[in-house]
């Protein structure tokens, strides 16, 4: 599940870059509960998931550094495969609007999360952008909690829409929306 990224002009504080997010993942989980509002417990809870999705042989993932090293922004995903809890969970509601083939050759954006004081410096954008690029995918999809919000702006002006909305996922105390789009993702923001 995706959830605010940064979207402005470019981040001159932080280059993104290669990671061993696995190496990193108590790191990555700091800047995730900054950006997401984690508590310790979710923070436990998901380091495993995260390590768990980081052994696919196809997994990727990308890191906005800084220039003394400190990891401000992180970006995962595989390759969609509808035996995965996240399609298992999504496709009923995929199936009801028609939209359930978006499961098949995708790349799922697992998590996104840029640090709040690294916001708004085309952080998220340029992560987003540049993991896409190196699949061999025609499609992206994500979800990302259902409500106007930084980063469904951005997804949105990626080329991201609606799939379904109001997906409910088991202990999630808010619904999402899934959210596909065709690949390659602009890179400029619009009107730029």
């Amino acid at each position: 599940m995706a959830a605010v990224p940064g979207e402005g002009p470019a981040a001159p504080d932080a280059e993104v870059g290669p990671v061993d997010l696995a190496a990193r993942v108590d790191e990555a989980l700091r800047v995730q509960a900054a950006a997401f509002g984690l508590s310790q417990d979710e923070i436990d809870v998901r380091r495993h998931i995260v390590l768990r999705h980081l052994e696919h042989p196809h997994a990727r993932a990308l890191g906005a550094l800084t220039p003394d090293g400190r990891l401000v922004g992180f970006v995962y995903g595989l390759p969609n495969d509808r035996s995965q809890w996240w399609s298992t969970v999504v496709e009923p509601y995929l199936r009801a609007t028609g939209s359930d083939g978006w499961l098949d050759d995708s790349f799922v954006i697992t998590e996104l999360h840029v640090h709040p004081d690294h916001q708004q410096r085309g952080i998220g954008r340029t992560l987003i952008t540049a993991i896409t690029d190196s699949v061999g995918h025609p499609r992206s999809i994500l979800s990302a909690i259902d409500k106007d919000s930084p980063a469904r702006t951005l997804y949105h002006s990626l080329g991201y829409r609606d799939l379904a909305r109001q997906v409910v996922f088991p202990s999630a105390p808010q619904p999402y929306a899934v959210m596909g789009a065709p690949l390659p993702l602009p890179h400029a923001r619009p009107g730029a």
